[in-house]
């Protein structure tokens, strides 16, 4: 079969690897249908997680159709159509007992494209495949259905729950991004006062706006003056840090108020510091994490429901082969316009960009 390969820094190519096969009872083999890439793959691929040796395949998202199972799995048969979860769960280990299946101590965890071989393939197994797929309702289009895989439970999860996000609350989401957006779509739903996004693209900006955003700023034009100004000087009661580089975070630090949240989304590569000398007075909560995707199924309700927006998100539709070229596209953010890429079967040949609603 065809993967897209990692061959260590700055270096990726489409080529033959063998195909998957079943390695344990718990395993399921997916055919890759619909396919996506995320800001963290541009972390592997710049060298920002050691981990990730050559000769891995990437990605760790995609809806599919199962063709093959071991014996010990028993919530799907070959033929279903399912989502691919980011984060495969044992089930077993005290973490994955207490729903934080990003903590696995199972052989769990972050696993696809990061220790073992993942989903940018016309095949992939899937470990844990009980807690680790979901069946998708034929209603919820696979476009939107991969949008679940990753970015919808890591901005609400990692973003809203981590950041406490309550009514009236002013919460700033720092970076536009697949994963900003995703946290400015599910921090309405606890009803905030006010949602300002920051961003250097207009286009992305443009898009928080369309998604909800009640104020946007330039990352260039003061955006800390603007939530100083909009919060008569408090600052915001939640900060999410959506980009993870240093500066974003530092940030993030400046604009929250005293008593106010810092919730650390962005995958970072390089240290950022931690001003304690401002922050120790100030009863400031700071949380990072790792997706648990416990929130999948409920999510995935929503969007069966036509409640979960995102149809602004998916940018670019490709074919499965063109997948250097969606990396080209995505990588170039600031200038393609890129949000979500998808790629996929021939319905996907076409590169779009879809009206804003």
């Amino acid at each position: 079969m065809k993967a897209l390969v990692f061959q260590g820094p700055s270096r990726t190519s489409w080529r033959d690897v063998p195909d998957p096969g079943i390695k344990d009872a718990a395993d399921a083999i997916v055919r890759v249908d619909t396919v996506t890439i995320c800001g963290t793959d541009l972390h592997i691929v710049k060298g920002d997680v050691p981990e990730v040796v050559p000769g891995r395949v990437l990605g760790h998202e995609a809806v599919g159709t199962v063709v093959e199972i071991g014996g010990d799995v028993s919530t799907v048969s070959p033929g279903d159509r399912v989502l691919i979860s980011c984060i495969s769960a044992c089930g077993r280990c005290r973490f994955c007992r207490g729903a934080q299946y990003g903590q696995c101590r199972g052989g769990g965890g972050w696993v696809l494209g990061h220790t073992i071989d993942g989903t940018q393939a016309e095949y992939v197994r899937v470990p844990f495949a009980d807690l680790s797929v979901h069946p998708l309702p034929g209603a919820v289009d696979s476009d939107d259905a991969v949008l679940l895989a990753d970015i919808f439970p890591t901005s609400y999860e990692v973003g809203v729950l981590n950041g406490n996000v309550r009514p009236g609350d002013t919460v700033v989401v720092v970076g536009a991004g697949p994963i900003g957006l995703a946290a400015v779509i599910t921090a309405r739903l606890y009803s905030p006062d006010r949602i300002i996004a920051v961003d250097l693209a207009e286009s992305r900006l443009t898009t928080a706006r369309a998604l909800g955003a009640d104020a946007t700023v330039s990352a260039s034009e003061e955006p800390e003056r603007l939530v100083e100004d909009l919060t008569d000087g408090l600052g915001a009661d939640v900060a999410m840090e959506a980009v993870g580089i240093p500066e974003t975070f530092e940030m993030c630090t400046r604009m929250v108020r005293p008593g106010g949240r810092v919730a650390n989304i962005g995958v970072h590569g390089k240290p950022a510091v931690l001003h304690l000398e401002d922050l120790w007075i100030k009863d400031v909560t700071i949380t990072t994490g790792l997706v648990d995707t416990h929130s999948t199924p409920m999510l995935l309700g929503m969007m069966a429901a036509g409640r979960l927006p995102s149809a602004s998100l998916v940018t670019h539709r490709f074919e499965l082969g063109q997948m250097e070229e969606a990396y080209d596209i995505f990588s170039r953010a600031a200038e393609t316009g890129a949000l979500k890429v998808t790629l996929g079967g021939p319905q996907h040949n076409a590169v779009s960009v879809p009206d804003l609603p």
